[in-house]
């Protein structure tokens, strides 16, 4: 059996960037109770969307032999650490509008299921614009992944 693959996109672009992220990785090896498969590159990134400081972002990819929890559940394991952190309900997207923060912690995708919920979108909507989400996702997405979110990744497959 395939591994189901869960994967996240941080980024930050306020404080210790850096420790932001590590810490972030950490908080959520303990909720998942192991660590990633795989994590990109990090890269520097210029504000996306809002006159910002620059953002550091990266892609990590847990692997689990069995669905972890829905979709849900891990949004919340996403925003426990996003809190955390010290990112606020000021920080991120108010109201559309894009601001700074500590960390973001985003589900791109969760197995290979695609998911429209009021509060959840999977795969993350307009991560194909983002080069800061597709670049670090490229490097270590899996071959399963590309073929099942080809309109993703521009080529063939998925259900676009």
């Amino acid at each position: 059996m395939d591994a189901f693959e869960l994967y996240l996109g941080l980024g930050s672009n306020l404080g210790d960037r850096n420790a932001n992220i590590n810490e972030a990785i950490a908080l959520l090896d303990k909720a998942f109770r192991k660590s990633p498969a795989a994590v990109s590159t990090v890269i520097e990134t210029e504000s996306w969307g809002f006159e910002g400081p620059d953002f550091l972002n990266c892609v990590v990819r847990y692997d689990f032999d069995v669905k972890p929890a829905c979709a849900e559940e891990i949004l919340s394991i996403c925003k426990r650490v996003e809190s955390e952190l010290g990112r606020t309900s000021e920080q991120g997207t108010v109201g559309g509008v894009f601001k700074s923060r500590p960390i973001d912690v985003d589900i791109l995708f969760y197995g290979l299921e695609r998911i429209d919920l009021p509060v959840l979108k999977v795969p993350h909507l307009n991560m194909r614009e983002r080069d800061f989400v597709m670049i670090p996702l490229r490097e270590i997405a899996s071959e399963r992944v590309k073929a099942a979110f080809g309109d993703i990744f521009g080529c063939k497959g998925g259900d676009a």
